[in-house]
Parts: structure tokens; C-alpha cells; sequence
């Protein structure tokens, strides 16, 4: 049986989806990503989904590979601005993935805090499935210290 990715775009150039497999990178190629960034940890997975497994899988087929792994003690407001430079710096569509989505969503959200209004960051995340207004005061926070 074929696995199905579940992409969710937050905008036209950048996406984000739980884990995907070394398998999965002759359809991402297809769909016209021209970037994978990993954010999560090998800690978390086994070898076949390692960095290493997918940066191998990923440049077998032209797509440019970032490791960014996040965890509750790197998801900050520096790597949410690797995480943004990173999709400016693509030559087509950018897919951020970790375990369900949502840490490759915060870390966007952390670096668009300051060049997008709160309210569309928290509606970006919402329509593609993840509730981050939790992080309302954060990013009102970050949007002031950066404007």
C-alpha cells in the first residue's frame, strides 16, 4: 500500500508535513519542491530517516537538503529566522517537516513574527491545521522587539 504525504502549504513557497521517508523524495521532486528542511532530530527516529538517509535520498534527485532539528530548547526566535532565510534563500517551493508539522509551523511562525501581522501568522497556521495561539503573546512580543 502507498503512503500518502499529508502536505499543508502556510504560503505558496513554503510547506510543511509530518515525517516523510527516503521514499518520498521522487514525489516531492515531482511536486516542484526544490528544498527539504529536516527539524527533527535523529534522537527521535531510526537510521532509515536519519539526516544522513534523507540528505542522500533528497539530493538523488535535485532537491537541496537543511537539517534544522528542533526541540523544546531550539525552538527560538534565532532559529526561526535560519528557518525563514532558509525558504527566502530556495530556488522554488520549500517542504519543512518533523514529527506531525507543528515544530516546522512554530519555527516559521517564530521567524515571521516582525514581517507579517500576528493575526495572519496565527491564520496561516490555523488553515493548514495547526492551533498556535498559544504563542499569540510570543509573537507579539518578537514582532515588537524586531519592528
Amino acid at each position: 500500500m502507498t503512503r500518502v504525504m499529508d502536505i499543508r502549504a502556510l504560503t505558496p513557497g513554503y510547506a510543511v508535513s509530518p515525517q516523510i521517508s527516503v521514499e518520498d523524495m521522487p514525489a516531492l521532486a515531482e511536486a516542484g519542491f526544490t528544498t527539504v528542511i529536516c527539524n527533527r532530530p535523529d534522537s527521535e527516529i531510526g537510521p532509515e530517516q536519519s539526516c544522513a538517509a534523507m540528505r542522500d535520498a533528497a539530493e538523488a534527485v535535485g532537491i537541496t537538503f537543511i537539517p534544522l532539528p528542533l526541540d523544546q530548547t531550539t525552538l527560538t526566535p534565532e532559529n526561526g529566522i535560519r528557518q525563514v532565510e532558509a525558504i527566502a534563500d530556495a530556488t522554488g517551493p520549500v517542504l519543512g517537516y518533523c514529527r506531525t508539522g507543528t515544530r516546522s509551523t512554530v519555527i516559521w511562525a517564530l521567524g515571521q513574527a516582525g514581517t507579517l501581522p500576528v493575526d495572519e501568522i496565527l491564520e496561516k497556521a490555523a488553515a493548514a491545521g495547526y492551533q498556535l495561539d498559544h504563542l499569540r503573546p510570543a509573537l507579539e512580543a518578537l514582532a515588537a522587539s524586531r519592528g
